[in-house]
């Protein structure tokens, strides 16, 4: 089933913390794979303002177990007082690569 693959949609303000979030979730098996994205120009309100920033945008391949250890590790190496935390459920995509991302992101059995 395809709906338990997530793609997990953030932004960070520089890409050497971008780059720091995408190798932890990966190297700690939280997620699949990241593309840390180039830098686009937000526009957004912000406690009342609105403003415009640069920010580095990342897609992160994960699935629906992990979305809660995801969540938790862009929270506690986000800048930001509210990060812009979304995940989008794959309804389809390629059958091969949708099992990648799950066995990529299986709890190891270390841990069990």
């Amino acid at each position: 089933m395809s709906a338990d693959i997530l793609l997990v949609i953030t932004t960070f303000p520089d890409e050497e913390s971008a780059g720091r979030l995408a190798r932890a979730l990966v190297e700690q098996g939280l997620a699949a794979c990241v593309n840390v994205l180039a830098a686009c120009h937000s526009t957004y309100r912000w406690q009342g303002k609105v403003e415009t920033a640069a920010e580095i945008p990342l897609f992160i391949k994960t699935t629906r177990e992990r979305y809660a250890a995801v969540e938790t590790r862009i929270r506690a190496l986000h800048p930001y007082d509210l990060p812009e935390i979304i995940a989008v459920a794959l309804t389809t995509g390629l059958p091969a690569y949708l099992e990648w991302v799950r066995k990529e992101t299986e709890p190891s059995c270390a841990v069990c």
